[in-house]
């Protein structure tokens, strides 16, 4: 049993106001491998202290002594990339295979990213007489989720080092382990005292204490629409600046003149990923209605090399879901799907055969669906697809349109003219033209009802930055 009950505030564990330890399950075997304390406002009060403390000096601190700052997390990082994706593993379930090349590493991508960002930014530009002068913004409050834990994390944390700010992280109290290893990784690395601080808690009882602390000056939330709105208005009282970065149903739009063979097998892998449990999962594909029923049958083929297992086994590509309120949300909308006359292809409800513990879900797919349907409408957050039949790539365009989310999206084509145009008229902060992988120097963020502000290369560290003008500095 792994037992970590202290909190990381002013460069030192401490123990939380009030002792409240809970279990953390591992969703492979429902049984608790871990114990964490959820901390409360006294705890996220000691903490905010503690950063704006720090930010008297480390807010005045030069961009070489924050390079050289990064790069020693860097190093440290490096070091314990065993130790994350193994505990990335046992917290939410990835495949220790995901856990070792993709979900561990992320958070160094982001690392080096915001290094990278810092090295070239120029924090004093002239504009006529006036000198215009990007300051850091102040401290921060961080509130992550569990599906990408070191990612979600490190994506806020490292261009906040980077800019020179203070922070208070909140991790989703589904994965905490992984995120006590980072604040170790920090203080190895010899972070200020007060410039990095984790308080373990949920949301009700660290989240909006975070969110409405008069003294931190932006909160920054990854996580479900509902409670990035919970945020923004806990957060209104003290005007501070809001980024969030919530829920996704992206459209995945194959056009007809693509190879639907390989556009519709990549389209699937992408959705069922770490098990479904992306934001940016395009769980909608459309395709042209003379098609669809050969990418129903594609689809059903590569559902079914997808089987889920054993995350400990080196094999597995598909591992449990991560806790069972998110199960049991899942096993909700499949059985939504059947009763509106989706068309069930592969999966459905219950537990593979073989699996019937653990959090498994089948691999699902959905044909003939409409845009109206439920599992067409609403974050599933699941390995479920739902392919929908379309006449026409205006029709793609307006269907794909047609929901309150804006995170991400695909376009497949034989033309990338062709596809280009068509991305140009989604509504959605990001489109990834013919299966292209994610930049990590590029912009990151929604429209609409997917959040507001940018995570991720120039315009994510700017988002941790204040502009100010010295008028005739220059006469």
């Amino acid at each position: 049993m792994r037992e970590s009950l202290s909190f990381y505030i002013n460069g030192e564990w401490v123990d939380p106001t009030t002792p409240n330890a809970i279990e953390v399950v591992n969703p492979a075997t429902e049984e608790a491998f871990g114990r964490v304390s959820l901390g409360g406002a006294a705890d996220v009060d000691r903490a905010v202290r503690a950063a704006r403390s720090a930010f008297a000096t480390y807010g005045v601190t030069s961009k070489a002594e924050r390079v050289a700052l990064l790069e020693e997390v860097i190093a440290c990082y490096q070091a314990r990339l065993e130790d994350l994706a193994e505990t990335i593993s046992l917290e939410m379930g990835a495949p220790i295979g995901l856990a070792t090349e993709a979900q561990a590493p992320m958070g160094l991508t982001q690392l080096n990213s915001a290094l990278g960002v810092l090295k070239d930014y120029e924090f004093e530009r002239t504009r006529g007489n006036t000198l215009i002068i990007k300051e850091p913004i102040g401290v921060c409050g961080f509130i992550t989720p569990w599906n990408w834990p070191t990612n979600q994390i490190m994506c806020k944390v490292a261009p906040a080092l980077a800019a020179g700010c203070t922070m208070v992280l909140k991790p989703s109290e589904m994965t905490p382990l992984s995120a006590l290893i980072l604040a170790e990784i920090m203080d190895a690395a010899g972070v200020p005292a007060g410039v990095f601080n984790l308080v373990n808690g949920d949301g009700q009882g660290v989240g909006a204490a975070i969110s409405g602390h008069p003294d931190i000056d932006l909160v920054s939330i990854t996580g479900s629409t509902r409670a990035g709105v919970l945020v923004a208005k806990a957060a209104a009282e003290s005007v501070k600046r809001v980024t969030q970065e919530l829920g996704g149903k992206s459209a995945n739009i194959i056009l007809k003149d693509a190879n639907l063979e390989e556009a519709v097998t990549h389209g699937v892998q992408k959705c069922f990923a770490n098990s479904g449990q992306s934001c940016t999962a395009p769980s909608r594909m459309f395709v042209h209605e003379s098609q669809h029923a050969q990418a129903l049958q594609i689809a059903k083929r590569v559902a079914a090399s997808l089987a889920p297992g054993d995350p400990a086994n080196p094999d597995t590509v598909m591992g449990p879901v991560a806790n069972e309120s998110q199960y049991d949300k899942i096993q909700g909308l499949i059985q939504k799907g059947i009763d509106e006359g989706a068309e069930l292809v592969c999966g459905g409800t219950g537990k593979p055969k073989g699996l019937e513990t653990g959090y498994y879900v089948k691999p699902t797919v959905f044909g003939n669906v409409s845009n109206d349907m439920i599992i067409a409408r609403e974050e599933i957050f699941g390995p479920v697809l739902a392919i929908l039949p379309c006449g026409s790539e205006e029709e793609a365009v307006a269907l794909a349109n047609d929901t309150e989310y804006g995170l991400s999206g695909c376009v497949y084509s034989g033309d990338v003219k062709r596809a280009v145009a068509v991305a140009s008229k989604l509504r959605t902060g990001q489109v990834h033209i013919n299966g292209t992988s994610a930049d990590f120097n590029a912009p990151f963020g929604g429209y609409k009802k997917s959040g507001n502000g940018r995570e991720w290369g120039v315009e994510g560290f700017e988002e941790f930055l204040e502009t100010k003008a010295l008028m005739g500095a220059y006469p």
